[in-house]
């Protein structure tokens, strides 16, 4: 079962910024510029965790940053499993707060301070709703008579996330009767919570919605940022808005019921997040994954917690993906291609972003960007993350080149991809690169 929390080696600050090695991103678009800013300029801007210079001589507006506090007493060496934290992300008038912590969903004022009106829609789908709905409306609604609380179930996959299934959460908003003031509530996955804030930006041109994520993936990443949308045949998310919810409500207790595929799956963005980024947290990872695995209270605690500071830290400076923000999708153009071409819930998001990220950090190995210790080290975390390391065995260097050609990140026909460059904890986003290594890693990954 569980390895005791004393068994975790956290670190002594989990803040961002206290990584010695003061590494740098930088970002080819498709020539070199670095990005330090949420207003990039055309000049050399250069990003590095221990905060902002800019070598450009045009202006540039105030930072826009991310921050953290407690909610309730805690250490700030080890975030205990029944510890509570709120990690900010700024974004002015937009800004909002990440809950995370045990038993979140039996404090009702969390939840409802962040209600505007007196309207709730539940989306959720058939798998969660059996679960958590009646807490959630009670959540929702404990001394506050005042507030009503429909509920939409939808079918639960991502072969779901379409626009016919799109058309449940509207059809039953508009018999509802629901109006400009109402909230929707994003209740389950990553797939619940893209499409309840696509519906709620887009119902009536935008209504308030709140996040209550109920996996690891979505908690670590999909929640957070305002990335919503749905999925066309041809590929993954090329439907959507950026929609900011009013708060994320992550009550970690919810991982109770996850079933251990679903706990692997968002051990990818996990793990994506270390290398991008962060190469402390990959290391903690390293020494820490037997107790993610295991469901260890603290350590899942502690990687939610750090995962969406880093998340929140580059959404606060590039909320729209110019530049900085892509950097997030590190393996997802490989990722998206495997569940396009392969079928929509075939395999789960992260563990088609797991292969995905396996064959990004071989072509930049390929490329001489990065050691080959580093090639071993993904490879070896990702094992024991219990997540593939190569594509299914049906998919094709066409077929992925075909899917590849629509991903979103293309801009004007070329293909701009994600990779790892100089040591761990860096990477580029870029479409200047040779083409022969793309080609190699996919042959070298495909049988034909």
């Amino acid at each position: 079962m569980a390895a005791t929390s004393a068994a975790l080696s956290l670190p002594l600050s989990s803040k961002l910024g206290t990584n010695s090695s003061d590494s740098s991103l930088r970002f080819l678009n498709p020539k070199p510029i670095l990005l330090r800013s949420p207003f990039f300029s055309p000049n050399v801007v250069e990003i590095k965790r221990n905060g902002i210079s800019v070598s450009s001589a045009s202006p540039v507006r105030s930072r826009i940053c991310a921050t953290s506090a407690q909610v309730m007493d805690q250490s700030v060496a080890a975030l205990g499993s029944k510890a509570s934290t709120v990690v900010d992300v700024d974004l002015g008038t937009r800004s909002y707060p990440i809950y995370i912590g045990s038993g979140l969903l039996d404090r009702p004022e969390l939840l409802q301070r962040h209600v505007h009106g007196k309207r709730v829609l539940v989306v959720t789908n058939n798998t969660v709703a059996a679960i958590y709905l009646d807490k959630v409306v009670e959540a929702l609604t404990k001394g506050n008579t005042n507030v009503s609380v429909e509920s939409v179930i939808l079918p639960d996959g991502e072969k779901y996330k379409n626009m016919d299934i799109l058309m449940k959460v509207f059809d039953k908003a508009i018999e509802s009767r629901l109006d400009r003031k109402c909230t929707f509530v994003a209740l389950g996955g990553g797939v619940i919570g893209d499409m309840c804030g696509y519906a709620a930006a887009s119902f009536l041109r935008g209504v308030n919605f709140i996040q209550i994520p109920t996996t690891v993936m979505s908690q670590v990443d999909s929640s957070v940022g305002g990335k919503t949308g749905i999925n066309h045949r041809l590929g993954k998310n090329l439907i959507g808005a950026f929609y900011q919810p009013q708060c994320v409500l992550i009550d970690t207790d919810t991982l109770n019921t996850l079933p251990d595929r679903e706990l692997a799956s968002g051990l990818a963005e996990v793990i994506k997040y270390g290398l991008i980024r962060d190469a402390e947290f990959f290391e903690w990872q390293e020494k820490n994954m037997p107790a993610l695995i295991a469901r260890d209270p603290s350590a899942l605690a502690y990687a939610i917690k750090r995962s969406c500071e880093n998340k929140a830290e580059v959404v606060s400076l590039d909320e729209r993906e110019s530049g900085l923000r892509a950097t997030l999708n590190l393996g997802h153009t490989f990722g998206h291609a495997i569940e396009t071409g392969f079928g929509y819930g075939q395999w789960l998001h992260g563990e088609a972003v797991a292969a995905g990220i396996i064959m990004a950090v071989d072509m930049s190995y390929r490329l001489g960007w990065i050691d080959d210790s580093i090639v071993k080290r993904v490879n070896n975390i990702l094992k024991e993350a219990k997540l593939p390391v190569v594509p299914p065995e049906t998919m094709t260097v066409e077929m992925f080149k075909s899917v590849m050609a629509v991903d979103k990140k293309v801009a004007d026909g070329l293909m701009r991809l994600i990779l790892l460059k100089g040591p761990l904890g860096n990477c580029v986003f870029t479409g200047d690169y040779d083409r022969k290594a793309l080609d190699e890693t996919l042959h070298a990954f495909c049988k034909f």
